[in-house]
């Protein structure tokens, strides 16, 4: 059976997210594929949320940026561990060429390895990237550490350069290795359940504003919820799995997210049952929000070049306000949650249907 096989970044979420509604469009269009994917992202990300046949392999495709937590990095080990990786992307290439051949690969999807497409080109299989960035422009960034590194974005690039085309998402920087590039509208998760009926089933309050603390996989340090100072105006639910059960103040709801997804229900169901979510900017939750028309309350990620495209695009079609990091480990919510429930909603809803359209496109690669 021919295989289209998906590199992703194992950095953060929203990269997975974000190409599991790839293959959920595409898996939908066409069963008869196999549908590979390659990723150190999370296994049970893949398995809660891909509703089609798939095999996962889980592989290092990249290095990403290293995280202290979900709002700081280390620049100097994102370039040194990145450096060292793409030293021995030649070697790599190879094996996962081999693998691509095993698979009866006929297509691969990066989003955004610049490994896939080398891999790619070594086994005769035509690659594209379905990003918002691309990596060697996130290292760009990080000047003061390349000189030490001086190969690591001609190799990045040569490898990017060797895809057929690139498909840009909204909140774009990089594709300068690309010859062809075409843009996508937002690829995003839809919530399937009405606001009534996620607050149901999770026992959250059935009125009320809600406030959703969202910060991925990393966590994020130095935050007491008892602190909070916006209970007696807005709920605050925290995620996690497997939670310690320490109980929480008045106000503040844990949501088990084993719990969420053993009642048929996906992240996105509670991110539209909830008013605001307070997290860090990235392109997934970003996205969340607007296909779901939930307001953005965000702070800043440390020093990570998307960050100023990301808040530069987001008040044109999304609620946003900013909240200091200091005062969100502080608890001091309340003034920042209030001032943005009050902003009026932007007259521009761009569309967000980006998985079925590049489901289409990779369709007609496959048919012609």
């Amino acid at each position: 059976m021919a295989a289209v096989v998906f590199y992703i970044s194992g950095h953060g979420f929203g990269h997975a997210s974000r190409q599991i509604e790839v293959i959920n469009a595409l898996g939908d269009l066409r069963p008869d594929l196999r549908i590979l994917v390659r990723t150190s992202a999370a296994r049970w990300l893949f398995e809660r949320t891909v509703r089609v046949p798939f095999d996962v392999q889980q592989a290092e495709c990249d290095t990403g940026a290293v995280q202290l937590d979900s709002l700081r990095l280390d620049a100097a080990d994102t370039v040194g561990r990145a450096a060292r990786f793409y030293a021995t992307i030649d070697a790599r290439a190879e094996r996962d060429a081999a693998i691509l051949r095993d698979a009866a690969a006929v297509l691969v999807i990066a989003d955004a390895p610049p490994l896939a497409c080398a891999a790619a080109a070594r086994a005769g299989v035509p690659s594209i990237v379905i990003s918002n960035f691309t990596w060697d422009w996130i290292y760009e960034a990080y000047r003061e550490y390349l000189p030490a590194a001086p190969a690591l974005l001609p190799t990045m690039r040569t490898a990017y350069s060797t895809a057929a085309e690139a498909w840009r998402l909204p909140m774009h920087g990089g594709f300068e290795p690309f010859d062809v590039i075409r843009d996508l509208p937002f690829v995003a998760r839809h919530a399937t359940h009405t606001p009534e009926h996620t607050r149901t089933r999770l026992g959250l309050p059935r009125i009320g504003r809600l406030a959703l603390s969202s910060f991925g996989g990393y966590g994020i340090d130095g935050f007491d919820p008892a602190r909070l100072d916006c209970l007696d105006e807005f709920g605050v639910v925290l995620t996690g799995r497997n939670p310690p059960g320490v109980p929480a103040p008045p106000g503040v709801h844990g949501v088990d997210e084993n719990r969420l997804y053993g009642q048929g229900l996906r992240y996105e169901d509670l991110v539209r049952a909830v008013d605001v979510v307070v997290t860090k900017p990235g392109y997934g939750i970003i996205a969340e929000c607007l296909a779901n028309d939930t307001a953005l309350l965000y702070t800043s990620r440390g020093r990570f070049r998307e960050y100023d495209v990301l808040i530069a695009a987001m008040p044109s079609f999304l609620r946003a306000g900013f909240i200091e990091m200091d005062a969100l480990l502080a608890g001091r919510w309340k003034a920042s949650l209030r001032a943005l429930i009050g902003l009026p909603a932007p007259s521009g809803r761009p569309p967000t249907d980006g998985a079925v359209v590049a489901a289409r496109w990779i369709d007609r690669i496959l048919t012609s």
